[in-house]
């Protein structure tokens, strides 16, 4: 082998012997980023495991006696109970969060056409840059004479106000309950909500930032809205019910004690052990925490505000919870649970009358036979002054 072939194969051996341990660096360099990127996804994941174990112990384990410690409810009669809850219902109201909202224009009364046969009208409120809208339909019967009854009834995330009288009503969820109402001589009063989970998710956040509520937005509205519905000589005042499903259940619950209005409640698919719901995942039932429903996480809401004592800030007026065995939004025997803490504060009172649970084998609807049959009873039988 001549001299310069010996040179330039001393050249290529360095080469490789050098590209040789450059590689053996390399990979070992690699094999410590792999190793340091495991510890640290590790290690943020044992921190994330900590927080939630110790957010989920203060939410639901120490729930009763946080509870216990922020109410002083007096059984001793129905005045004393209703006053040592009102700083429960001032507390809940910073829950809701709920918006000055006035009437600055003529409330517009349009034909409805979609709901002709009934003669309904499409209501707006002007509330400045914001509206309150929604239907109003009034029993052919009903008369200055002969005054109604009137029924806030409230559609459901994925749905409006037509649906509740069974309009594009896919999978007849609502049956219909708002028609069935008006057919039995209630006015009917349906507001507008915000509808879908992105789109809620979305104002949710903007709210958050006001430091506000979307439930808290339209609660005002439908305020607003009843304000012009109780100004029709064919509806009697002080006889007002309130029948939600779903979210339309949520807004039941929550308006309901911040409304004095509002005699009689049916809460239909929505209530539920909410601790439980909101925070621990569970094959039986869908829990928010693993959905992306943003929209239904408010703040403070589980301080001391479980369903159950919600239902004491609706006590003593009368309520009907109406659930489906099959509803996969709750698992019935913790809706039972939940029922029953809230039957309490009616027993306790001498009341348990005005307190119901309609559990079936159905699954996320309207009972209406048990609704109107409960509305009927407290709104024209046995009105609740």
């Amino acid at each position: 082998m001549s001299p310069r072939c010996i040179v330039l194969s001393a050249i290529l051996v360095g080469q490789i012997v050098v590209f040789g341990t450059w590689a053996i660096a390399q990979e070992a360099a690699g094999t410590k980023e792999a190793d340091f990127k495991r510890l640290e996804e590790n290690r943020t994941d044992a921190y994330a495991t900590q927080l939630e174990r110790w957010l989920r112990d203060y939410l639901v384990d120490q729930y009763p006696q946080r509870a216990a410690n922020a109410w002083n409810r007096d059984y001793r009669s129905i005045e004393a109970f209703l006053k040592s809850v009102e700083p429960n219902r001032a507390e809940w109201r910073k829950v809701i969060k709920p918006p000055q909202l006035i009437k600055t224009g003529k409330t517009q009364r349009t034909p409805h056409p979609p709901l002709a046969d009934l003669k309904a009208q499409w209501i707006t409120v002007p509330l400045g840059s914001l509206a309150a809208e929604g239907v109003l339909a009034v029993p052919e019967a009903a008369t200055p004479e002969k005054r109604v009854p009137l029924v806030i009834v409230q559609h459901g995330i994925g749905s409006f106000p037509e649906r509740n009288f069974g309009l594009a009503d896919e999978g007849d969820a609502y049956h219909s309950y708002a028609r069935v109402l008006v057919q039995s001589g209630f006015a009917v009063l349906t507001p507008l909500n915000l509808r879908s989970v992105e789109r809620r998710n979305r104002i949710e956040r903007l709210c958050r930032l006001a430091d506000l509520s979307l439930p808290g937005i339209e609660l005002v509205r439908m305020q607003r809205l009843l304000d012009e519905a109780l100004t029709d000589p064919r509806v009697d005042r002080g006889r007002v019910g309130m029948w939600g499903l779903s979210l339309g259940g949520l807004a039941t619950m929550f308006w309901t004690p911040l409304e004095p209005r509002i005699k009689a409640a049916v809460v239909a698919g929505w209530f539920n052990h909410r601790r439980n719901k909101m925070v621990i995942p569970d094959a039986r039932y869908s829990c928010f925490l693993e959905t992306k429903e943003e929209h239904a996480f408010f703040t403070g809401w589980l301080t001391a505000y479980s369903d159950a004592d919600v239902a004491s800030l609706i006590c003593p007026r009368p309520l009907l919870i109406q659930t489906g065995k099959k509803d996969g939004i709750a698992w019935w025997p913790m809706v039972a649970e939940e029922f029953a803490a809230a039957q309490e504060h009616y027993r306790k009172l001498g009341i348990a009358d005005r307190i119901e649970l309609d559990l079936r084998d159905g699954g996320h609807e309207t009972h209406v036979e048990s609704g109107l049959r409960f509305l009927t009873r407290w709104l024209k039988e046995r009105p609740i002054e």
